[in-house]
């Protein structure tokens, strides 16, 4: 019989060590990608993914099952880690410098495919929103989570997801010119 998330929680609050790498192994790739489209990189995703595990172990006598699922929980404490990390110092000085030098790498490759580069500047422009409607378009559109869902994690009402939703994608049309971006999108 296999254990729910919260059974696997009370299993390691008893010792149950092997519990622990269950939890792990079943949440992996979702607080990965969760990471990873939150910095589009790689080697950052990877540590603040473990990073994650890390401060769920050392807080997981504070996990209340009553309060939300666990995968809320751990999605919560994911989007944290991002979040401090794009508060430090290093990727102040950073972000720039690599900014310029992937723009210098892309302007030196002759042929991008259109549909690539479509992806790149949708992506781009994501990021480019204010960081709460970008989290709740991240979390709705590439998660595939309900409003319901984001308004745990993020600890707002509905009605706040929504909004930030709406101004999100609002903003997006603005960008790519209205309908257009829903044009765009089904290519």
């Amino acid at each position: 019989m296999t254990l729910t998330d919260e059974q696997l929680v009370n299993e390691i609050i008893d010792g149950n060590k092997s519990a622990m790498e269950v939890l792990v192994n079943r949440n992996y790739k979702l607080v990965f990608s969760i990471i990873y489209r939150n910095t589009q990189d790689y080697h950052v995703s990877l540590d603040l993914t473990q990073e994650t595990f890390m401060k769920m172990l050392v807080s997981i006598n504070s996990y209340k099952s009553n309060k939300g699922n666990f995968k809320n929980w751990i999605i919560t404490i994911a989007l944290n880690a991002c979040k401090d990390y794009f508060k430090s110092a290093y990727v102040r000085r950073n972000v720039l410098t690599d900014e310029i030098i992937q723009e210098h790498e892309e302007t030196n490759i002759i042929n991008l495919i259109e549909k690539n580069e479509d992806r790149r500047v949708v992506k781009e422009s994501i990021m480019n929103l204010p960081e709460l409607q970008r989290e709740a378009l991240i979390l709705k559109y590439y998660n595939d989570m309900s409003i319901k869902d984001i308004s745990e994690i993020t600890g707002t009402n509905e009605s706040t997801v929504k909004s930030r939703l709406r101004l999100g994608v609002d903003k997006l049309k603005k960008i790519f010119g209205g309908e257009k971006l829903y044009e765009r999108a089904s290519k």
